[in-house]
């Protein structure tokens, strides 16, 4: 339909003055900051710009991405700083850069959009819209000469044929609304409830890499929900294959390339399928998510080894990633000398220089660091069996592990004089996976070091996030929270009350649970934004998981899980009435909809136990 424009042809004459803007220096998003410096004259996705926009007629484009996204950067040096690129943008379009961290439900109404008619999507993600808000056409990263062309292409088909494109672009955004719209009631018997895990776990073993672990056979995402929920299920019904899957899964994302084995956490996901090839921005939702994950593994899966791993995550976390009481976002994929993964890699000289003999003989084997650098910048440790590293060394286990002590106290002192940018936002949502995680592991022996931080990130959220009535997205901002900030700040707060059995932590997460219910979900089910500059998504009765379980299976977990602590019938039955409506996108792709499985099983395991 509307991607006809793509084939297009001619270029547009432009001209505008590319003079620096300076209208982002002071946001207080680090990702639009860093484009305070460039020719394009960005503005804020706010209401001033949707007006100027239907004042001159022009076409609204929206560029999304995020701080510590590899492409957003590529993209911003190739075409955003480009002086040609950024005329043509300046004359023709309004041009509006947007975080997704701080507005995640444009994000996914854009990203649905892009993904519905190009069959992918991911960032940076650049959008054209109409001046009605209607999305006309989107692309993600596209090399310096092909954007401007296609930024040339767009100006002269608007020109030429406005009236027939914003009709285009209204009726697809009409399309997006009715396929969002079906609602169909799954009952919460026992019997209908099993033939929805049914179809999960069987779904889930048709994408399931039962050599490698996780799903699928290109690149590898951590997905925890789809894990978290197959936990639950091995949980009530335990199947050595399952649990055989989860373990491998669990060991491969811990040795391998996804995990930093030096420094600690998780990177975001690997391009292959083997999880040797990070792409290296380690996010505060990823890490606290996986440690939560290992932790309820150690538990179901009966496998201490899985609980340190968690304790190591956490540790990271809170050594690097903790300021003032709460969590910042993330660490760039790429250092201050713009080398993606220059933080974490090491060449040979390097480690010649570091090292002594025994100490370089030792990591060249139990890390996987001999041979040619598998990267342009050097090789990145893995964890490879110390027992059968020993052996081929001929050394004495306890050797081998003083030998790796030194050796990484040596490299992460090294490692310390390098410099890696951070995004420094402190969201809330993100903070309240981190909570529960926190909680999580302050209940188990050894844990007052992460319980004494849950306790302090409680205190962070109720005075800095929290006004009383509502959330903010960020700490310091004014931009208002989304349904995962009340949602996952809620069930982190119920993670600690059920380490700690505050009564106040209790009612917070209810008051905040409330103010969540009246802000987002209407009669036909949830929106992630109480408010929005253009028509967006109608409210869906399930959202399907993303790298964060969905918000709306997480509302109706710690809703029902409030309804039995205060024993309050009417939250009860708006929850049960809720949770039935979700019946369309469970029957059809239960697999997407991992964590809203996970609600129901356990609602029909408490109902029934």
């Amino acid at each position: 339909m509307v991607l006809a424009l793509a084939l297009l042809a001619g270029h547009a004459q432009v001209s505008a003055d590319h003079a620096p803007n300076r209208a982002l220096e002071n946001d207080p998003s680090p990702y639009l900051r860093l484009h305070a410096e460039d020719p394009v004259h960005w503005r804020r996705w706010e209401g001033s710009s949707i007006e100027e926009a239907r004042a001159s007629g022009k076409l609204i484009f929206v560029s999304i991405g995020y701080f510590s996204c590899y492409w957003c950067h590529v993209m911003q040096r190739e075409s955003f700083r480009d002086a040609d690129v950024a005329r043509a943008l300046n004359a023709h379009f309004v041009p509006v850069k947007v975080d997704r961290e701080l507005d995640p439900a444009l994000d996914e109404y854009l990203n649905t959009f892009v993904q519905a008619t190009r069959g992918y999507s991911g960032w940076p993600l650049n959008v054209f819209l109409t001046p009605q808000g209607h999305p006309l056409l989107g692309v993600v990263y596209l090399p310096r000469e092909q954007f401007q062309v296609l930024v040339e292409r767009v100006d002269e088909a608007w020109g030429e044929s406005r009236v027939e494109l914003a009709e285009a672009a209204a009726k697809g955004a009409a399309a997006l609304q009715r396929a969002d719209r079906q609602i169909v009631e799954v009952s919460l018997e026992g019997p209908s409830v099993a033939r929805v895990v049914e179809a999960f776990v069987r779904q889930s073993n048709a994408v399931a890499d039962e050599l490698e672990g996780g799903f699928g056979s290109t690149g590898k995402f951590p997905s925890v929900p789809q894990l978290r929920a197959l936990l639950l299920v091995q949980s009530m019904h335990p199947d050595p294959r399952l649990a055989e899957f989860l373990h491998l899964t669990l060991r491969q994302m811990a040795t391998r390339g996804l995990r930093d084995h030096l420094g600690g956490g998780f990177f975001r996901y690997t391009t292959d399928p083997n999880w040797a090839t990070p792409h290296f921005e380690k996010m505060l939702y990823d890490n606290a998510l996986l440690a939560d994950l290992y932790l309820r593994a150690a538990q179901v899966l009966e496998a201490p080894e899985l609980g340190r791993i968690a304790e190591d995550t956490l540790d990271f976390m809170l050594d690097v990633l903790w300021r003032d009481g709460a969590f910042d976002a993330s660490l760039s994929a790429v250092d201050d000398r713009d080398v993606e993964g220059g933080y974490y890699l090491w060449d040979h000289d390097t480690l010649e220089r570091v090292l002594d003999d025994d100490e370089r003989r030792a990591v060249d084997r139990a890390w996987e660091l001999a041979g040619p650098a598998p990267f342009e910048h050097g090789a990145l440790p893995m964890a490879a069996d110390d027992r059968a590293a020993a052996t081929d060394l001929g050394m004495d286990p306890a050797r081998l592990d003083a030998l790796l002590a030194s050796a990484r106290a040596k490299l992460m002192t090294e490692r310390r004089r390098r410099t890696l940018p951070r995004d420094a936002k402190q969201l809330t949502a993100w903070n309240g996976l981190a909570l529960e995680a926190l909680a999580r592991a302050g209940a188990r022996p050894g844990g007052a070091r992460y319980l004494a931080a849950a306790r302090r990130l409680r205190e962070t959220l109720a005075a800095e996030m929290w006004s009383g009535e509502t959330l903010r997205r960020a700490r310091g901002a004014e931009a208002p929270g989304m349904l995962e900030d009340y949602a996952y700040a809620a069930a982190g707060l119920l993670a600690l009350a059920r380490t700690t059995g505050s009564a106040e932590d209790r009612a917070l997460a209810r008051a905040i649970l409330e103010a969540g219910w009246r802000r987002f979900h209407t009669g036909s089910g949830w929106r992630r934004a109480d408010a929005a500059l253009i028509p967006m998504l109608h409210p869906s009765a399930a959202h399907p998981d993303g790298p964060t379980p969905a918000a709306s299976a997480v509302m109706l977990a710690a809703t029902l899980e409030t309804a039995a602590a205060f024993s309050d019938e009417d939250l009860r039955r708006r929850a049960e009435a809720a949770l039935a409506r979700t019946g369309a996108p469970l029957a059809e792709q239960p697999f997407f909809y991992a964590s809203h499985v996970g609600v129901l099983a356990r609602y029909a395991a408490e109902r029934d136990g």
